[in-house]
């Protein structure tokens, strides 16, 4: 899936939603907040906390982090309001379904990505995730590629990780995985790769 609008965090409705509690805030101000809130995002060890997150931007914007725009921040909005799927994805989940390859996701993320696939439409592709807020760990720790295999019931050996960012798929292919980069971009990579999700039904 890819964010509408090409940005992942803060979510799209950021702006908007502190411009209902603070209309005073200007455009100069968010750009400056949310690179406070990149820099918090990289520096943490694992995936923040939401209200963590927002605070850093909240303090850089000089406006309070309440309680009501907290809880603004992080209500929970339908998926496809600020995401979309690519268009090769749901053909490609379908078909590896009727195959009946098992699926897992590994991914750096808040708890309520299972909620997010659900309200795209892809939730009911996957037998397991490994979220980096609810394991305390980013990829490449090797603890989130072995808690999806083994989720699955399944060695490495017998596992292909498809990441878009070939170090991760080179870190997986060091822990004895399978591994292909999607490089929708054409960027080259160090590691076997593809160019579409259809792809990876060569593979099965």
């Amino acid at each position: 899936m890819q964010p509408i609008g090409g940005r992942w965090n803060p979510r799209a409705d950021f702006e908007q939603t502190v411009l209902a509690h603070e209309p005073s805030v200007t455009p100069d101000q968010f750009t400056k907040a949310i690179a406070a809130g990149d820099q918090f995002f990289a520096a943490s060890s694992s995936t923040p906390d939401h209200d963590e997150y927002h605070g850093v931007m909240l303090r850089e914007l000089g406006v309070k982090a309440s309680s009501e725009l907290l809880a603004d921040l992080r209500r929970d909005v339908p998926p496809e309001v600020f995401l979309e799927t690519y268009p090769d994805v749901q053909e490609t989940l379908e078909e590896l379904s009727r195959r009946s390859v098992p699926m897992a996701v590994v991914s750096d993320a808040w708890p309520n990505l299972p909620d997010l696939h659900a309200g795209l439409g892809i939730r009911r592709f996957f037998d397991a995730y490994a979220i980096s807020s609810v394991l305390g760990c980013d990829k490449p720790d090797p603890r989130m590629y072995h808690h999806a295999s083994a989720a699955l019931g399944l060695t490495p050996a017998q596992c292909l990780f498809i990441d878009d960012d070939p170090a991760l798929v080179a870190a997986a292919l060091e822990l004895g995985y399978a591994g292909c980069a999607l490089c929708r971009d054409s960027t080259v990579a160090d590691v076997p790769s593809i160019s579409s999700l259809t792809e990876v039904l060569d593979f099965f």
